[in-house]
C-alpha cells in the first residue's frame, strides 16, 4: 500500500504563485509515474503534469510554461510549482502515483485563484 500526503494550496490572486507538495509512504517501486491531476467544479478530473522514474515529464497544454513538476531527486516526493495562476486554474488538485499496475491518489487540496 502507498499513502500520499499533500501539502500546500489555498487562495491566491490571479498572476500569483503556489507550490504543492506530496510525500509518499509505503511500498515503492523502481519504475513509477508521479504526478498531479485536478478537478474543477462540474468538470471531470484532468491531467496536469506527470514525471516518471526515467525523468520524463509531461504537461497538459494549458499549464505549459507556467507549471513545473519536480520529484526533487527524491523517490517519494513530488512538487508542483504553479506560476502565473489564472482563475480557471481553480480546482482541487490531486497527487498521483502509479506503479506495479496500481494507481494511488492523495486526498486533494483546493487551489482557488481569485481577486
Amino acid at each position: 500500500q502507498v499513502q500520499l500526503v499533500q501539502y500546500g494550496g489555498g487562495l491566491v490572486q490571479p498572476g500569483g504563485s503556489l507550490r504543492l507538495s506530496c510525500v509518499a509512504s509505503g511500498s515503492w517501486f523502481t519504475e513509477y509515474t508521479l504526478g498531479w491531476y485536478r478537478q474543477a467544479p462540474g468538470k471531470e478530473r484532468e491531467l496536469v503534469a506527470t514525471i516518471t522514474s526515467s525523468r520524463s515529464e509531461n504537461y497538459a497544454e494549458f499549464v505549459k510554461g507556467r507549471f513545473t513538476i519536480s520529484d526533487e531527486n527524491a523517490k517519494n516526493w513530488v512538487s508542483l510549482q504553479m506560476n502565473s495562476l489564472r482563475p480557471e486554474d481553480t480546482a482541487v488538485y490531486y497527487c498521483y502515483y502509479q506503479a506495479n499496475g496500481s494507481d494511488y491518489w492523495g486526498k486533494g487540496t483546493l487551489v482557488t485563484v481569485s481577486s
